[in-house]
């Protein structure tokens, strides 16, 4: 039982390692790309790469057990969440506007 509960554990946690990995590297990768001159290399060998090790990592990590694999794909997803708010480019100030003045009678 105590150890059924530490494997569950772990894989939530290996989801959530894993879902930072993923979308960290993948807004890594979209901002290399994009100040390349050949952003094809950077997305295609990033998106190899990423999805490679990840799937790899969840086999390893979650074995035949749907539990842990239901597991490790929630903190998948609780990752990506965490990553896109960390990420989220910041708003653009305001910029004072002052109010319309009306001259006429």
């Amino acid at each position: 039982m105590v150890s059924n509960l530490i494997a569950l554990t772990l894989a939530l946690t290996a989801g959530g390692l894993l879902g930072a990995f993923f979308f960290g590297s993948l807004w890594w990768t979209v901002r290399k790309g994009l100040a390349s001159e050949q952003p094809a290399y950077w997305f295609l060998g990033g998106m190899i790469l990423r999805i490679s090790l990840t799937l790899a990592a969840f086999y390893y990590t979650c074995g035949e057990d749907w539990r842990r694999w239901s597991l490790c794909l929630v903190g998948f997803v609780l990752a990506r969440h965490l990553v896109s708010r960390l990420i989220r480019m910041p708003a653009e100030p305001q910029k004072f506007q002052p109010p319309a003045i009306s001259y006429a009678p």
